[in-house]
């Protein structure tokens, strides 16, 4: 008896562990979403969407599958927001300045003109000293999720005259967006905020002096040393840059854990990636535009630091009081002081 109760005992045993065994595996639940970004196809930035999304579907095992398309694929760029703020799809890559005049706050989470000259500065503030919550925090009443920044370094501008001083601004005609336009035309710029396809036109015509655009590669392929001789590089107005993924809230919620660790992490690695291939392709792009016969300046330090305690009554009257706005530039002026870049 002792010796049939061990027996079927063991059955028992290995039964269940068979059964346990047999038991099919259930295969991860695959997620799709998709993302309209910034940029048009085959354009660097656009190159490194692509291996942000390749990225977290790397990190996910292939479980997170996020569809790419380049600016207006899905909806007109500046449809964007109201797209994946209704759900027609679920991340987007955007200019934080863009909906400034909806949401005070995103003109200091985009670029701080006079603000921070170093990228490194302005990613520190997001990751260190609270950024990325006060961002989340200005897009959160807007049904939408900030998910992380990609900071790179400074924008040029591009003049048809000579710019040896900030004072020489004063008089000019200029296309600038965003705060910029605003700070620039405190600065005595005559500020038209055109269209990015429209800037070489309106440089070639003489309907503006002086314009910013984009990073000085995608000004070179766009011909601007042909229309304008003169380069300001660091541009006061954009001396550090971000840009941001942001998804549908309620998407983002619905994520498991580990893919929005995901994303955090693809978002970082990304803005690390592309800031320091910006940093080789600026030199680049300086060296073509000097063959080209255009002459490229700087303001001098002096300058700018001047500058920037001018235009601090600017960038605290963009906040319009909004409780949001004055935390994060109470935040960023705080840091600057413990820079040194405000005395």
């Amino acid at each position: 008896m002792t010796n049939r109760r061990s027996v079927l005992k063991a059955m028992g045993l290995g039964a269940a562990a068979t059964l346990a065994y047999a038991a099919p595996v259930r295969a991860q639940t695959v997620v799709n979403w998709r993302m309209q970004a910034l940029w048009d196809g085959g354009t660097t930035p656009q190159l490194f969407e692509e291996r942000f999304v390749k990225r977290v579907a790397e990190l996910t095992d292939n479980a997170f599958q996020i569809e790419l398309f380049s600016a207006g694929q899905l909806v007109p760029a500046n449809q964007a927001f109201d797209a994946v703020r209704g759900g027609a799809f679920q991340l987007m890559k955007t200019f934080d300045g863009y909906e400034a005049g909806k949401i005070p706050g995103l003109a200091f989470t985009s670029t701080i003109p006079f603000g921070f000259p170093e990228a490194d500065q302005y990613e520190a503030w997001f990751y260190e000293l609270g950024g990325l919550e006060l961002a989340r925090e200005a897009y959160a009443p807007a049904g939408l999720f900030y998910i992380a920044p990609t900071v790179y370094g400074p924008e040029p501008i591009h003049s048809k005259v000579p710019l040896k001083t900030i004072a020489d601004l004063s008089g000019k005609k200029g296309r600038f967006v965003g705060l910029a336009s605003t700070v620039m035309g405190s600065l005595g710029v005559s500020v038209t905020p055109l269209p990015t396809n429209e800037v070489y036109s309106a440089l070639d015509k003489g309907v503006i002096d002086l314009a910013d655009r984009g990073d000085l590669s995608a000004n070179l392929e766009a011909g601007l040393a042909e229309v304008a001789k003169y380069i300001v590089m660091p541009g006061p107005h954009q001396p550090t840059t971000a840009s941001s993924y942001v998804a549908n809230r309620g998407a983002y919620e619905k994520l498991p854990a580990h893919f929005k660790a995901a994303l955090a992490s693809a978002a970082r690695e990304t803005s690390a990636a592309l800031r320091q291939h910006i940093l080789v392709a600026d030199g680049k792009a300086l060296e073509e535009f000097k063959a080209k016969g255009v002459e490229v300046t700087s303001f001098s330090a002096d300058d700018v630091n001047e500058a920037r305690l001018k235009v601090i009554d600017v960038w605290k009257s963009a906040t319009k009081n909004q409780p949001n706005a004055v935390k994060i530039l109470d935040s960023q002026l705080a840091f600057m002081k413990q820079l040194g870049l405000i005395a």
